[in-house]
């Protein structure tokens, strides 16, 4: 049997968190099309007939690091290429190559395990992907390149064999009935996240952080209670919205999608707190 840690790594927004979803087959790492969404290293576990793949969802690499949490997410992508089988680098051809991109690159290049390319986004129109051949000319530094849509669930199961391909023997990391290594309150929190991170669009941010203070698993109904922090009063007052509107949108998104996953009814109950420290706990 083959087993092993596959890491995927790439700039902010590249579609690493939806590639992870589609190859496990479920929501696990919440996704948005804004940067530093993935906070976490998260695992997602395919179990397959030739053995066991745990795919490693890293947060984007940021070359400055304006504040602590962007070192701090910079960081756990180093730390999540240490003893790592295989690294999948995601590039997205709508955008162009820049210090950023280079510098991700840079360090890809140094590491001496095997490398995939995937060119992401495949279902866009040739004039969206304005920088295809850019990429593309990447490809002599890896041993494959993948051009697929992550989104669409496209072209995704020749990307799965070469990863089994290229895995050592071993024994699993997981017990087949495992997906990911995140619990249930952190997958929680997770989905909350995302929903504000997709109501507030660009007015927000990344001032936010999500903790569940319970959940009460009761026959008929699931009543969770959970704490938003933010930084700033007035992303306190935004995340509220005037008369309670956004908080309520908010909720009501996320009960929607845990009420989906869990097939049965949630009470969801969100409040908001300003914390300048939160950064520092996680």
């Amino acid at each position: 049997m083959k087993s092993g840690l596959i890491t995927l790594v790439g700039r902010s927004n590249v579609g690493k968190s939806t590639l992870l979803n589609t190859i496990i087959g479920t929501k696990i790492s919440a996704v948005t099309d804004k940067p530093q969404t993935t906070r976490n290293v998260i695992h997602g576990v395919l179990n397959h007939a030739l053995g066991q793949a745990v795919f490693v969802d890293t947060p984007g690499i940021f070359r400055e690091h304006h504040n602590h949490l962007s070192s701090q997410l910079t960081e756990s992508v180093h730390e999540a290429l240490k003893q790592i089988d295989v690294v999948i680098y995601v590039a997205d051809p709508t955008k162009p190559m820049g210090p950023e991109e280079r510098s991700i690159l840079s360090t890809v290049r140094k590491l001496t395990m095997p490398k995939i390319m995937v060119i992401n986004k495949s279902d866009l129109s040739t004039k969206e992907k304005e920088f295809l051949d850019d990429y593309k000319a990447l490809s002599e530094d890896f041993l494959a390149t993948f051009e697929l849509s992550a989104i669409k669930n496209r072209h995704i199961q020749p990307l799965i064999e070469k990863v089994f391909e290229l895995l050592p023997d071993g024994e699993p990391y997981y017990p087949p009935d495992q997906l990911t290594n995140i619990d249930k309150n952190f997958w929680i929190a997770e989905i909350i996240r995302e929903k504000i991170f997709l109501a507030l669009r660009k007015e927000v941010p990344y001032s936010t952080h999500v903790e569940i203070e319970s959940v009460d698993e009761k026959p008929d109904i699931t009543v969770i209670k959970a704490m938003v922090y933010t930084y700033d009063k007035k992303y306190k007052e935004m995340i509220i919205g005037k008369g309670g509107r956004a908080i309520k949108e908010i909720g009501i998104a996320a009960r929607k999608e845990l009420e989906q996953a869990a097939n049965k009814k949630v009470f969801l109950e969100l409040e908001v707190e300003t914390d300048k420290h939160w950064m520092e706990r996680i």
